[in-house]
């Protein structure tokens, strides 16, 4: 299992909630406290792309680790 990496621009987020298993979340830019988020799906490709019709939200920083209340990285992000 490989470690949960800080939270940055440009990374790929699973909601860890049953009921929203299939909850892809591209984080476009942070804050202090904060990442500001918006849902995807993927391409064929492979690459994010942003649902129509659906808003951005933000998720505080310390709910980006992987319990049952959080989330858990998959991919992406911009290097530090």
């Amino acid at each position: 299992m490989t470690d949960t990496p800080t939270p940055a621009t440009g990374q790929i987020w699973q909601d860890n909630d049953k009921r929203a298993e299939d909850r892809f979340l591209l984080i476009e830019r942070l804050d202090q406290t904060h990442a500001h988020v918006r849902q995807v799906t993927r391409t064929a490709g492979g690459e994010p792309v942003p649902l129509p019709g659906v808003r951005g939200t933000r998720i505080r920083l310390d709910r980006l680790r992987p319990t049952s209340t959080g989330y858990r990285y998959i991919e992406g992000g911009e290097p530090r």
